[in-house]
């Protein structure tokens, strides 16, 4: 047996950093055990050929509260996408800009084809709504599928189609819309009060970005936890140690494993495939939807032109996404996938290199309502041993940190007691 920190944390994602940086600033040491080789957790970025290749599409939202207080925006570089989409449906393109963020582009947003002008103005609505909320009370508000809160507020079957159900099935990993509306209600507002952005490192920065502030902080890599209790954990090899607290900041499937209890929830998963290019097949900093539906790739996202740091120069990054399960695997779905962009862009697509594909099935707890009925489950399963992630929270960045928060809150309260 041995000691370490007074806190042992099992796992190195966002969730398991924010809870060492809230207890370290408590002056509470603690020792983070990682199984893989750097931390970050699912948001982790790879280095190829130059490239930065995120471990699957993600962004960053710079309105996310919890964020705020952890994240430096201006040490992290963070690049901002454009606030809107373009949108493929019926073989063209067409732009939808949001008026509020981009009043310049008022008319063009009026004239865009995705939806019609009461679908324009009811948006406007939906954001004053949210808008005048207090942030908190909107997991108070009743819980529905976001397709049917989209249906009751009048949106018509062709916004719905073109616009909502690429850009939050994107967002959720759910094109069926099943996702709580109190997720979308969230995020929208998330939407409307920042901006969704990448650091000009990767989105693996965020999570050095917090590692290296830490204080009195040991990280363990390459180091597996096999149990977990209230007085310590077990590692693969049978070193025990000793603590006198244990927080699981992992997935839920490893929660569930090392608690020795049933996995609950199942996951939605994602499909990321990157491609190299002399040209980019659009100029802006903005994400290009599938508005038909019709091809695996639901987005696509130019990384290059949000931050020309995610490739070497005179080279454009390129980001295409499939939401849930795909049908082909390989080579057959990189075909399918150069068959549909080609569609969309041309023959320039060819020439395109295929650096690398990742298929994640694993990458958000399913929140398919009412799965968020309690938007924050217990972080204590007894005295001495916590939990968190973005399983207890909402299944975004900011639910991962604001369950770590809330473990080392429920860490202190009980070492007080």
């Amino acid at each position: 047996m041995s000691a370490h920190g007074e806190v042992v944390i099992v796992g190195a994602g966002i969730a398991g950093l924010c809870t060492a940086r809230v207890l370290n600033l408590a002056g509470i040491s603690t020792t983070i055990f990682e199984s893989s080789d750097d931390v970050g957790g699912r948001v982790r970025t790879d280095k190829l050929d130059g490239f930065l290749l995120d471990r699957g599409f993600q962004v960053y939202l710079t309105a996310y509260p919890e964020g705020k207080a952890i994240i430096d925006h201006g040490a992290l570089g963070l690049k901002s996408f454009s606030h809107g989409a373009m949108i493929r449906a019926e073989g063209k393109f067409t732009t939808l800009h949001d008026p509020f963020r981009h009043p310049t582009k008022f008319i063009e947003a009026a004239l865009s084809s995705a939806g019609s002008m009461s679908d324009k103005l009811k948006v406007g609505s939906l954001r004053r709504e949210l808008k005048a909320f207090d942030l908190k009370a909107i997991w108070d508000r009743p819980e529905t599928t976001t397709l049917e809160t989209l249906k009751t507020r009048g949106f018509s079957d062709r916004f719905i189609e073109r616009f909502f159900r690429p850009f939050y099935g994107g967002v959720f990993l759910d094109r069926s819309l099943r996702t709580s509306s109190r997720m979308f209600e969230f995020t929208f507002r998330m939407f409307a009060d920042g901006d969704a952005a990448v650091p000009e490192a990767g989105m693996g920065a965020l999570a050095r970005h917090i590692h290296v502030r830490l204080r009195a902080n040991e990280t363990r890599l390459n180091t597996l936890v096999e149990r977990a209790d209230d007085n310590g954990v077990n590692l693969h090899g049978g070193q025990r140690i000793m603590a006198r607290a244990v927080v699981i900041a992992t997935d839920q499937s490893s929660a569930a494993r090392l608690l020795d209890q049933p996995s609950t929830r199942s996951w939605s998963g994602t499909t990321c495939i990157y491609f190299a290019a002399d040209k980019a097949p659009v100029d802006k900093p903005i994400l290009v939807l599938n508005g038909d539906g019709r091809g695996p790739v639901n987005h696509l996202a130019v990384m290059t032109n949000v931050t020309k740091s995610y490739a070497p120069a005179g080279q454009h990054l390129i980001c295409a996404n499939i939401v849930g399960q795909p049908t082909h695997s390989g080579d057959a779905l990189l075909a399918d996938v150069r068959e549909q962009l080609t569609e969309w862009f041309g023959g320039e697509v060819s020439r395109w290199r295929h650096l690398k594909s990742y298929h994640l099935p694993y990458s958000l707890p399913d929140q398919s309502a009412p799965s968020l009925a309690e938007p924050r489950r217990p972080v204590r399963v007894k005295k001495g041993l916590y939990v968190c992630g973005d399983h207890v929270d909402q299944a975004s960045i900011n639910g991962a940190m604001e369950s770590g928060r809330r473990a080392a809150e429920a860490v202190m309260m009980d070492m007080k007691s």
